[in-house]
């Protein structure tokens, strides 16, 4: 959503980049370019305004004067704006002291009610809460029906005692949904309100109504974050007319340029409690507005995603794969690397779960165009092998590969990329797992440069010959000089048979040094 205000930002301050100073006009220059930015972004003017005389007023001080890097000071203080504007800290859920909390959810017709109704109940039910879904919209045809399918969809019962479609009193039910959920226990009671296609008197009174017979502890307004610039205006009047304690955005996985997101909390002075990003149940969580600074400002929110890893992962099956990988469970295989892949699966698509990594924005089009179906081709192909094709891919020759090729419908040159890239992905984690640290470090054990692969590359190089010229007479003359110069070479000090040091016996050689017993652990 926020991909245009991101780009501009970027483009910002990578103008901002090399200088030690920045000058008046740069400052300048900079505030211009955010104003701009903001009000692509569909920003409400007033905020605009507010938000750039923050940041230059900031930006004219000792923070950024007296930086060693002044670029990355104005981008900090562009950050810290932004979480201003979005609320500052992240507000959660007031419970009632006794009896069951009740959350009443208002808004427009197609913000997305109902279905966020059910969202909110499978967030509460994972928090160890017992909700009771309330059908208060008796306006919208087969909305009370949408409410219990999307009940049945989280396991959250629906209170529904009216048919709806324009038939029953809302009120009525609102009320008595308190005393059924003291009856069966639930702890916490959400009431879906009826909305209409604009803001209306009889659509506020009737709200007003309900929030009068069941005092709700918390009343959300419900706030499609496409709808622009009047989201404001909408906000507004239902704070004015009915009141609310906090919003919960909608839509944020679309295309819209995300104006209302960045308006609406400084305008009326409620937070931003919740955000919905998608169309699964599991698609919505409390909205943080460090994280989403950090996602406008292309910083990543890997705090979001390991905090979805942590729920889709089985931590039992991650145990058994690092064990492996560590060469203490076996050997890693194409059933462990599957099974990976299936976990990774449940965070979302791939290209949300990389767009949460830090500077992915450079990357936005290639992640917008990245074919999710890829992955289920890596299946069908893992999926065609036999058992012990799977355990031991180098058994996979020309015959079974062709033969792999055809039960999963994909081409041979399909499976042989399959299976070399999962030799090279297996040899780069096992060096992760067994502290390798990263590829191409000198000196580090399991590196280029250090340990077994630091001795491998060795090899490698000394079996490279010396460079020899293309012209024969010049050619034979190296030779000659070369062979001359061994036959001068003084005797290896150390002890070693010439061109033969890999094949040393290093544990005769430290005997014979006649070291104290004390040096003999740093030997082995």
């Amino acid at each position: 959503m926020f991909a245009t205000l991101s780009d501009r930002l970027a483009d910002t301050f990578k103008n901002l980049r090399g200088k030690g100073r920045l000058s008046e006009a740069d400052i300048d220059a900079t505030a211009r370019e955010i104003r701009i930015a903001l009000l692509e972004a569909d920003v409400a003017l007033p905020v605009v305004k507010e938000f750039v005389a923050a940041v230059k007023e900031r930006a004219r001080g000792e923070e950024v004067s007296q930086a060693l890097n002044p670029a990355q000071q104005i981008v900090k203080i562009v950050n810290e704006e932004l979480v201003s504007i979005l609320g500052g800290e992240t507000r959660r859920l007031r419970y009632a002291k006794s009896g069951p909390t009740v959350i009443l959810l208002a808004g427009l017709q197609g913000a997305g009610k109902t279905t966020l109704a059910a969202k909110l109940a499978l967030w509460l039910k994972e928090q160890g809460k017992s909700p009771l879904l309330v059908a208060c919209d008796l306006q919208r045809p087969n909305a009370v029906t949408q409410l219990q399918v999307n009940g049945e969809r989280v396991g959250v019962p629906v209170f529904a005692p009216e048919p709806g479609n324009g038939v029953g009193d809302p009120v009525s039910v609102a009320r008595a949904s308190i005393e059924e959920a003291k009856r069966t226990l639930h702890d916490v009671v959400i009431v879906d309100t009826a909305g209409r296609l604009g803001v209306d008197a009889e659509m506020m009174k009737q709200a007003s109504d309900i929030r009068d017979a069941v005092q709700p502890d918390e009343v959300l307004f419900v706030l499609d974050a496409m709808i622009g610039q009047d989201a404001v205006a909408t906000a507004q009047a239902f704070l004015e007319g009915v009141g609310f304690d906090g919003v919960v955005l909608t839509k944020l996985d679309g295309d819209a340029r995300g104006g209302a997101a960045l308006s609406v909390a400084s305008v009326t002075g409620r937070p931003v409690m919740f955000a919905s990003n998608g169309e699964k149940m599991t698609d919505f969580d409390l909205f943080h507005p460090d994280r989403m600074a950090s996602r406008i400002l292309d910083m990543g929110d890997v705090m979001t995603l390991i905090e979805q890893a942590e729920k889709a992962f089985d931590s039992e099956q991650a145990a058994k794969a690092a064990a492996k990988l560590t060469g203490q469970g076996g050997e890693f295989t194409l059933d462990d690397f599957l099974e990976q892949m299936q976990q990774v699966r449940k965070l979302g698509s791939m290209s949300k779960i990389m767009g949460m990594l830090p500077g992915m924005g450079q990357f936005r089009d290639q992640l917008e165009n990245f074919d999710e179906r890829e992955i289920d081709r890596i299946q069908a192909i893992i999926q065609s092998m036999t058992p012990a094709e799977r355990a031991n891919p180098k058994m996979i020759d020309g015959s079974r590969r062709a033969r792999i090729a055809k039960g999963s419908g994909r081409q041979v040159s399909d499976v042989n990329n399959l299976v070399d890239r999962f030799f090279e992905a297996r040899k780069m984690m096992m060096s992760f797992a067994q502290g390798g640290g990263m590829p191409g470090l000198p000196g580090m054990p399991g590196m280029a440069g250090g340990g077994k692969r630091g001795k491998q590359k060795a090899q490698q190089k000394k079996g490279k010959g010396r460079r020899v010229s293309g012209n024969p007479a010049k050619a034979a003359q190296q030779a000659a000089a070369a062979k001359g110069k061994a036959a001068a070479a003084p005797a290896n000090p150390f002890g070693n048979p010439d061109g033969a040091a890999d094949e040393v016996d290093y544990e005769a050689a430290a005997a014979a040094l006649n070291l104290p017993k004390d040096f003999s652990k740093y030997l082995k």
